[in-house]
């Protein structure tokens, strides 16, 4: 029996997590779930590929300590495994900075790197990690492995990675770093296996969620991204603000005395849908508003979205596809519409019909721009990782 890596992705409020077979091809999915303590009665839910309910158990609130649904989830492996090997738990980590540009088996001291890169990512950083604290306590001798979000643009170049600041603090790695590049990276592969010639092409990927950002694709390779040295920049997110004016930040400390925490908390936290709003960061409520101000709030993030898609192309010196994917973009029907609609100057075409039915492409058979919903797998492309590192590492 082959070998299997589980993979945790840790996100604000939840763990999604996969089991793969890692035979001598292709990591294969075995099942993926959901750990949720967020909810009421904290749970976790394990179902097969095709979505039937393998496991589920639920916890009293009060009751469960953090780990304890851990503890269920390796449990469960164990049986379902039947004997087989649980050869590593790979993670996604947000951000590797400098040093990081590929997946590495964690250590204390590269537990201790990452720790240091909290400030970087403050909200995301301390989320990834304690995953991998819990194993450690539940499972000590299990090989874990972080995969990071940053790795796919580590080959950015100037002008695309550099601010316009002293040269000094770009030695100190100030610098535009990129996320998402597990799912962009994923989706760079799936685009070269429906159809090769994309390789070649000038592609925009639009990774749209509760964060979202864009990657200018050529040759499968980033070659410009919309985030920089942290998550915050970029497009209007769920609670995130994206590209600020600085001068926003100083009046915010300056005229405002508010501390830098409290600015940390309305940038990463009160901003984006949710402060544009007033009343939900989640796409859907709003999509379903007859609020003016929700209306307003997805009209702006669609701006942001259609606008960065042109400093992209800018990047590219030109436009060859328009690739959607993450909830919104696999979901939302009209915010799929309201962005190519305003890159209509570029040559996009929707098919509304094809666009509502949600189908693979949607462009209109005259639109000069390709357009696609390509569903990401972000616990794809870290089982990948997770099987090539362990390979290896096998001495021949």
């Amino acid at each position: 029996m082959s070998d299997s890596v589980l993979v945790l992705n840790a996100g604000s409020s939840s763990v999604k997590f996969g089991l793969f077979d890692i035979g001598p091809t292709e990591p294969a999915l075995q099942c993926k779930g959901l750990l949720d303590e967020q909810e009421q009665v904290p749970r976790v839910v394990v179902s097969d590929a095709s979505g039937k309910t393998l496991f589920e158990k639920r916890r009293a609130s009060g009751a469960a300590k953090d780990n304890d649904l851990f503890a269920d989830i390796f449990a469960w492996i164990e049986d379902y495994l039947a004997g087989g090997r649980l050869a590593a738990v790979g993670h996604r980590i947000v951000h590797g900075g400098r040093d990081f540009a590929g997946p590495v088996v964690i250590t204390e001291q590269t537990l201790a790197a990452l720790d240091a890169l909290t400030p970087l990512a403050p909200l995301h950083q301390p989320r990834c990690l304690a995953p991998v604290r819990t194993v450690q306590s539940l499972q000590p001798e299990v090989t874990q492995i972080a995969c990071f979000d940053t790795a796919f643009h580590h080959g950015l170049t100037p002008p695309a990675s550099r601010f316009a600041i002293p040269r000094q603090f770009e030695a100190r790695g100030i610098r535009r770093y990129g996320f998402h590049g597990l799912s962009f990276e994923y989706v760079a592969g799936r685009l070269a296996a429906i159809a090769p010639q994309w390789a070649e092409k000038r592609i925009v990927v639009a990774h749209l969620g509760n964060g979202a950002s864009l990657c200018a694709l050529h040759r499968g390779k980033s070659v410009d991204t919309t985030m920089g040295l942290t998550p915050l920049d970029g497009l209007v997110m769920g609670t995130r603000c994206g590209t600020i004016d600085p001068g926003v930040l100083l009046y915010l400390l300056q005229q405002e005395k508010m501390s830098a925490d409290e600015v940390q908390h309305l940038l990463y936290e009160k901003s984006g849908l949710l402060g544009i709003s007033g009343m939900s960061a989640d796409m859907r409520a709003l999509l379903a508003s007859p609020e003016a101000a929700a209306r307003e709030a997805v009209d702006l993030f669609t701006f942001r979205v259609a606008a960065e898609v042109a400093v992209m192309a800018t990047t590219l010196a030109g436009l060859d596809g328009l690739v959607f994917t993450g909830g919104i973009g696999e979901h939302a029907v009209e915010v799929r519409q309201q962005v190519c609609e305003r890159l209509a100057w570029l040559g996009v075409r929707l098919d509304a019909s094809a666009n509502g039915k949600g189908q693979q492409r949607i462009a209109a058979a005259d639109s000069r721009v390709d357009v696609l919903v390509i569903p990401t797998s972000e616990e794809t492309s870290m089982a990948r990782h997770c099987a090539a590192l362990l390979r290896s590492r096998v001495k021949p």
